[in-house]
């Protein structure tokens, strides 16, 4: 089986990181599936998704050193994806990872033929979620659902709503995947 580079992006609440981890769980031993962690200026805090906690200064200076097979910025925040955390591509195994709707272009350059997951909910249930977090006032939760709204995913992204139960979406990403590995085979 040849490697994949799996990108999953959607919207603030549509539960990315909950899929994630839910597929971490669940995943088949067959499926050769490398979660990447991704490098990211924010502590670390509990419950979230587990990633390297760096700061500014130590997130530049890798940046500096081409660490990074892919990185970018969003809600003040910077992110990337380390060259060793997407090396098992390189021994025939997919790679997960993370990423942003926003960098997906530049993510497309760098990797042509990566696999889009677009994981998405609808707006009501958005709205629940980010409310429920407190993280953002009543404006930056509505400014967060317009973004959502106004995007629109490649036509060949694997679509997986996640407005039930989790254990919904996640069959729904590993139908995709055995999909994916039966073609490749």
């Amino acid at each position: 089986m040849s490697g994949r580079l799996v990108y999953v992006m959607g919207p603030s609440g549509a539960g990315k990181d909950s899929l994630i981890a839910w597929l971490r769980e669940h995943l088949p031993p067959h499926l050769p599936l490398h979660l990447a962690r991704r490098t990211i200026t924010r502590p670390a805090r509990h419950g979230d998704e587990q990633h390297h906690s760096v700061s500014e200064q130590a997130f530049a200076l890798l940046h500096q050193a081409q660490a990074f097979a892919l990185d970018w910025q969003a809600n003040g925040l910077r992110y990337g994806v380390r060259h060793d955390e997407i090396a098992p591509l390189h021994r025939g195994r997919w790679v997960l990872v993370n990423g942003s709707r926003a960098y997906l272009p530049q993510a497309l350059l760098r990797f042509p033929h990566l696999t889009v997951v677009h994981v998405t909910a609808s707006i009501e249930v958005l709205r629940q979620r980010l409310q429920a977090r407190g993280r953002e006032t009543p404006e930056m939760v509505e400014a967060r659902v317009r973004r959502a709204l106004a995007f629109r995913a490649p036509a060949d992204a694997i679509e997986v709503r996640n407005d039930g139960a989790l254990a919904e979406a996640g069959a729904q990403l590993l139908q995709a995947f055995e999909g994916l590995a039966s073609k490749a085979r």
